[in-house]
């Protein structure tokens, strides 16, 4: 099974590249994050001709999540209990692989934080405080938990490397959260392949961070063993 993740950044702009991108990769389960759209104009039709079926969490013009498969899927969880007011960044499907007892799936938009100042910052580690709480008591024993989780997971997941400790994305208070979800058993599987090797999924779009490879490794699929 090939399974993949994906911040849009507003579905609308990017439904060509969605387009282009499924047809050439053909992953059978994707989580998509950042739809910017809600569930009555989520382009169904579109991915159905794909060979895609949506479930989606969707929010006007913020958040929104969505997962697509080509297998059998069901909703389990949508919304992360208790944080409604930090709005669409969960959704939870069953897949049916196949298998004895399937995949449990699940794609997140974490809040980002904005500033180590604003009162988004402690609000996002309470969300990941919700977060494991949730996963604590709902994980199935074959599990994926994917997305956008704005932590950089160690210094070498940041352009900035060492350099960029106790900023934003890479404090100790984040990564803390996100290594405590770890311990439920889900393993950051790109880290579990390339132990020592520094890819990046997010460029700041301002001052050409791309092309200067000045990126972080936000994004993330954690799973079971």
């Amino acid at each position: 099974m090939k399974l993949a993740t994906w911040n849009v950044n507003g579905m609308k702009a990017r439904l060509e590249f969605m387009k282009l991108w499924l047809e050439d990769r053909a992953p059978d389960v994707v989580g998509l994050q950042e739809l910017k759209l809600t569930d009555e104009t989520f382009p169904h039709d579109l991915f159905a001709d794909l060979g895609y079926r949506a479930l989606t969490h969707g929010q006007k013009s913020w958040n929104g999540v969505a997962v697509l498969s080509k297998l059998p899927m069901e909703a389990l969880q949508i919304g992360l209990p208790g944080q409604e007011a930090f709005g669409a960044r969960l959704i939870t499907v069953q897949i049916d692989d196949g298998s004895a007892t399937g995949l449990q799936f699940t794609t997140v938009y974490c809040p980002n934080g904005k500033t180590l100042e604003h009162d988004d910052y402690p609000a996002k580690l309470a969300w990941f405080d919700s977060l494991f709480e949730h996963l604590a008591g709902s994980l199935a024993a074959s599990s994926i938990v994917c997305g956008d989780f704005n932590i950089v997971p160690e210094a070498l997941d940041s352009w900035m490397g060492a350099d960029g400790e106790g900023r934003l994305f890479h404090t100790q208070a984040e990564r803390t959260r996100l290594a405590r979800i770890g311990e439920l058993g889900l393993a950051d599987l790109y880290r579990s392949l390339h132990p020592e090797e520094q890819t990046f999924s997010w460029w700041d779009y301002r001052g050409g961070a791309f092309h200067r490879k000045q990126g972080l490794r936000i994004d993330l699929v954690l799973g079971t063993g």
